[in-house]
């Protein structure tokens, strides 16, 4: 036997007494109910039947695994005790909420599984302090509001997954702040409508998955907003139709549109996605398709396995547009019967043939006198539904969409949660419109040509949270309008007919958080707008043509977080204004008529203001102190589209994440020197670009070498 081996058995016995004789004060601390690894620093507490997180987990773990337990709440630090965890699972914990600061202080944790949980809301501070999270899976729990905010914290977060859970529309900024985010899931959920705005700020998007969902028709005005996005998968969503320019993404390679209802797809409909590599439109109703335009020049993959192809005389040019174009269809022929399962590859344009007129005509006439097999028996317990509407028991979703119905129709289920009554001709809406639908979440009447809402329109509506009155044709509401709503939170004016702010009509909504009115013609803001909306956060009002805003217009904005002005014809930044409204993270100016920017502007939002948005304004000046107290807090500032010649000193601005002073004619000469040097210090992309002297034009600031002869540009 080797000596090798002799010696083993000793060593194992040594080691033995050598840890024996540590004192238990200098050995790492272990829950009684977990298995500790103090090499690899794990801690696993799987299937437990934890009623909360143990707070005797050693300090310095990094992994820490509690699936399986009974935890139901996280409170506030709960994991205050772990301040190094890098992994943190929690799936099957029966967590019910997740309160806000409930993973402040894990400042290094990378991945976070709250998978197969009972969830209901994405609270606003649910996830702050994770500043440095990669992944996180909210997958299986009973998701059905994400509130403005949410993933504000999350900078550096890759992936968010969010399936099979129960969300049915996404509001505008829904993931405003996830800087970093590389692919979003949605799949399995029942989303219905998506805002325009949902998914903006997106900017380093490359996959988006969508599938599984109750989508009707294809987010053109959303998609457009995802610039950087490749791979897109709508699968298994209840479209029908695809028409001209539906799909307008211009970096999109990859575009899974299978397993829906497609009936017709124009010939342009992919046309402004010239970077398309792969559409999958498999598994839908597609009997002919046309040869795709030239705007998408890269298709070399098109699948249509699972249609009903007609191999005739009109697949004739699709066939030949394939060949030339080396475009390979992936699919068989559906008919006639000569060619039926045959590979469309494998069929040469010469067989493609149609038949004789009056063959043709004998065998529309066979299929018109077929027997149809009589209707299956409707089950006895069918889901209430008013006429000409379309009601699902198993979503609990209801929609009159389009149905040219002239008044609010009744007799809905009482276990109805999504409403969808958009695209009628309602005109006003009578009081007390929605009896015994008390569990209706979310509650769609855009394009209703509404001029009226009467008092207690809404009145029983105990659980509604989402109002849609958007794109309708209101000019005031009455302080009772939204009577009887204790829990509306998100509310929709935008594109209606407002000239003055709906100043006392949200007296009766106290839980409201976020106030849509872009795109009126509101023409100024009076004191005391927001009186009885304490708690609201986010304020929206771009597209107006707001011109003066009263010292006192936000007397009532102690909670506001978002104030979105942009678009309007502002001639200075209202900073009276602002110092009522210190809690302001998110400010956007964009568009005004700003031609100054003044010293201590934005003083009043010093310890808040994380987003500021100063583009396409025309502004010529800034002041050199108009930062002053923004230094620690601001993360993202957006001053491109103007006509600066010089910049304030950013160096104060030390969290700064985002800079854009693109088309900017930035003067190149010593006063610029400080930005010079401020650009080769930080670890951020500066997107500054020189417009004199001429010698530089064109050329990005950091790589011009006009600042060596300034003094102190030596370096």
């Amino acid at each position: 036997m080797p000596l090798l081996d002799l010696l083993n058995p000793f060593w194992a016995l040594l080691l033995s007494l050598l840890l024996h004789c540590i004192p238990a004060s200098l050995t790492a601390k272990c829950p009684q109910q977990c298995i500790c690894d103090q090499i690899q620093l794990r801690v696993a507490c799987v299937n437990k039947n934890l009623t909360q997180v143990p707070s005797t987990v050693d300090e310095i773990t990094v992994k820490l695994d509690l699936r399986g337990n009974d935890i139901q709440e996280l409170p506030s630090g709960a994991f205050k005790h772990t301040p190094y965890l890098t992994h943190l699972s929690l799936p099957r914990c029966n967590i019910r909420r997740v309160k806000e600061g409930a993973f402040r202080g894990l400042g290094r944790l990378v991945f976070l599984n709250l998978a197969n949980n009972n969830i209901e809301i994405l609270y606003q501070e649910s996830f702050d302090g994770l500043s440095s999270l990669k992944q996180l899976f909210i997958d299986r729990n009973r998701v059905e509001e994400i509130q403005p905010g949410a993933f504000s914290q999350l900078g550096f977060l890759n992936l968010l997954s969010i399936t099979h859970n129960q969300l049915v529309y996404m509001p505008n900024l829904a993931f405003q702040g996830l800087q970093n985010i590389k692919w979003l899931r949605l799949s399995h959920n029942s989303l219905n409508y998506l805002d325009t705005e949902a998914f903006a700020g997106l900017f380093t998007l490359n996959r988006l998955s969508l599938d599984h969902n109750e989508l009707q028709f294809f987010p053109t005005d959303t998609m457009t907003r995802l610039p950087e996005v490749t791979r897109l998968d709508l699968s298994y969503n209840p479209m029908t139709y695809l028409g001209e320019n539906a799909v307008s993404m211009a970096k999109l390679t990859h575009l899974f549109l299978d397993h829906m209802s497609l009936q017709d797809l124009v010939n342009t409909a992919v046309s402004k996605s010239p970077n398309l590599v792969h559409l999958d439109i498999s598994h839908n109703q597609l009997r002919v398709l046309q040869p795709f335009s030239e705007g998408s020049p890269k298709l070399a993959r098109l699948s249509l396995a699972g249609n009903p192809i007609n191999c005739n005389c009109y697949l004739r040019p699709l066939r030949e547009w394939a060949i030339f174009r080396k475009v390979k269809l992936v699919g068989t022929c559906g008919g006639p019967a000569h060619l039926s399962g045959e590979s469309l590859e494998a069929v040469y344009p010469k067989e493609l043939r149609c038949q004789s007129q009056e063959a043709m005509l004998k065998a529309e006439f066979e299929d018109a006198t077929r027997i149809i097999p009589p209707p299956t028996q409707e089950p006895e317990n069918k889901i209430k539904c008013p006429a000409n509407c379309v009601c699902k028991a198993e979503t609990h979703h209801s929609s009159c969409e389009n149905r040219g119905h002239t008044k609010v129709p009744r007799g809905f289920s009482p276990e109805t949660r999504l409403l969808d009554m958009r695209g009628n001709n309602f005109h006003y809406i009578p009081s007390n419109s929605f009896p015994g639908v008390a569990q209706v979440i979310s509650l769609h009447l855009q394009s209703c040509k509404i001029v009226d809402v009467e008092d207690g329109a809404f009145s029983g509506m105990k659980g509604l949270i989402y109002l849609y009155l958007s794109e309708n044709d209101l000019t005031s509401l009455s302080p009772e309008a939204f009577k009887g709503l204790p829990q509306l939170t998100y509310l929709h004016l935008e594109k209606n007919r407002f000239a003055d702010f709906p100043k006392g009509a949200f007296k009766l909504v106290p839980n409201l958080l976020a106030l849509h009115l872009e795109n009126n013609a509101i023409t100024k803001l009076e004191a005391g707008i927001l009186t009885g909306v304490l708690g609201l956060r986010a304020l929206y009002l771009t597209g107006n043509n707001i011109r003066n805003i009263s010292p006192r217009a936000l007397d009532q904005a102690s909670s506001l977080e978002k104030l979105h002005l942009g678009g309007n014809k502002l001639k200075e930044v209202p900073t009276e204004a602002l110092s009522k409204a210190r809690n302001i993270k998110d400010l956007r100016l964009s568009g005004n008529l700003i031609r100054w920017v003044g010293p201590n502007a934005f003083k009043p939002l010093e310890g808040s203001l994380k987003e500021l948005y100063l583009d396409k304004m025309g502004l010529e000046k800034m002041s050199e102190n108009s930062l002053v107290g923004l230094g620690p807090g601001l993360r993202s500032l957006f001053l491109e589209g103007n006509k600066l010649e010089e910049v304030p000193d950013f160096h104060q601005l030390t969290s700064l994440e985002v800079i854009n002073l693109a088309d900017n004619p930035l003067m190149c000469d010593c006063p610029l020197l400080p930005l010079r040097l401020w650009i080769e210090k930080v670890n951020i992309k500066v997107r500054a670009t020189c417009a004199n002297p001429p010698e530089v034009k064109g050329q990005k600031v950091k790589d011009v070498y006009v600042f060596k002869a300034c003094p102190g540009g030596e370096s």
